[in-house]
């Protein structure tokens, strides 16, 4: 048959009532004892008090054990919770109200810690969104900026020569300001087509997707297509490559975009009758890129900026979007890809590096 809690051991009450009781039996106890001794009443005074003394340091040791030391190690623990340290469970482990609190305390623990790392959790993920939401207006804000700056000249070119064939009689001129009028436009489309690219990739819009290719084969492809079959070639075309297949794991559709727009921009400054060098060596399980142009150099002080946003140095002798290289770095960087830029002794040499796979 179970017992009622009235009956039980297993509560802070019962353990008082048990120790007062029993120490009020033994000092009774010892008293009787001392007093049926036939012995001096000194003497047995001085057994009776030291029954007296050993009594009340037992009683003392246990009302410390289950009453004052639990209290002491629950009121330490509620003490470091109400400073959100949660880190020291309460380790009190009776079957009695105290143990109860230590479990109860120790859940409570448990779930604000829970409940405070997924608050701040939600606190990092909300400030990133904000960061991410002024990033995005900032960029959208600078995007304006730019087309509004850039489109000025073009639509003030198109504005003029639309003006001029209302009023130009001669077909030819017409035919002329025709053609100035849809090159102006193609122009403007590019721009804006090239910066709404720059810009999804640089917001995370866009994604690349690596694949398994030979870079080698990749390279002659591309750089047959822009500089060996060109009937506007005017330089001496240079090149070293590997003999064998050099595979690598990355975007290709990006990394043709980063050769087109590097060999291009080599081939529009070099000067007439200059070399324009390919190279690609393998070294260590790496391929290291390089084309340069002979030509004018790039101030020093200006190299940093060639990788910025429409910036065109003075030297060039064309007159691009300003965002060919932007787009350079930025695929290179989103693939952890080393890039540069140097001035040689008579040219330029833009180069990147990327590791092989198997």
């Amino acid at each position: 048959m179970k017992l009622d809690d009235n009956f039980t051991f297993r509560t802070v009450r019962k353990k008082i009532l048990i120790i007062s009781k029993l120490a009020g039996i033994l000092l009774i106890l010892s008293y009787i004892l001392s007093t049926k001794l036939e012995i001096d009443p000194d003497v047995s005074f001085a057994v009776w008090f030291a029954f007296v003394i050993a009594i009340v340091l037992v009683v003392d040791f246990l009302m410390g054990h289950f009453i004052s030391k639990p209290i002491s190690k629950l009121n330490q623990t509620a003490r470091k919770m109400a400073k959100l340290d949660f880190s020291d469970p309460c380790t009190i482990t009776t079957n009695d109200e105290f143990g109860e609190m230590a479990v109860s305390l120790s859940t409570m623990a448990e779930n604000l810690q829970q409940a405070l790392t997924g608050l701040e959790a939600a606190n990092t993920r909300l400030e990133q969104d904000v960061e991410q939401e002024r990033r995005l207006l900032a960029e959208r804000k600078e995007l304006v900026d730019n087309l509004s700056h850039e489109m000025k000249t073009p639509l003030g070119v198109i504005r003029a020569y639309a003006e001029g064939l209302q009023d130009e009689a001669d077909e030819a001129k017409k035919q002329k300001y025709s053609a100035i009028i849809i090159a102006e436009t193609e122009r403007m489309s590019d721009l804006i087509t090239t910066l709404l690219d720059l810009s999804a990739l640089e917001t995370g819009v866009r994604r690349l997707v690596p694949e398994r290719f030979d870079f080698v084969e990749f390279l002659e492809t591309v750089a047959g297509r822009l500089l060996i079959d060109a009937p506007d070639a005017n330089f001496t075309l240079q090149y070293e490559l590997p003999d064998k297949r050099a595979y690598v794991d990355v975007d290709k559709a990006r990394m043709e975009q980063v050769l087109d727009n590097l060999l291009v921009n080599a081939k529009k400054n070099v000067q007439p009758g200059g070399i324009l060098k390919l190279s690609l060596k393998e070294q260590m399980g790496t391929l290291y890129f390089s084309v340069y142009n002979q030509g004018p150099t790039i101030p020093q002080e200006n190299l940093p900026k060639i990788w910025t946003k429409f910036y065109r140095d003075v030297n060039s002798k064309y007159s691009g979007s300003g965002l060919g290289l932007a787009i350079v770095a930025q695929i290179l960087s989103m693939q952890n890809l080393s890039y540069g830029v140097e001035n040689l002794s008579d040219g330029v040499q833009f180069y990147f590096s990327i590791p092989t796979v198997k």
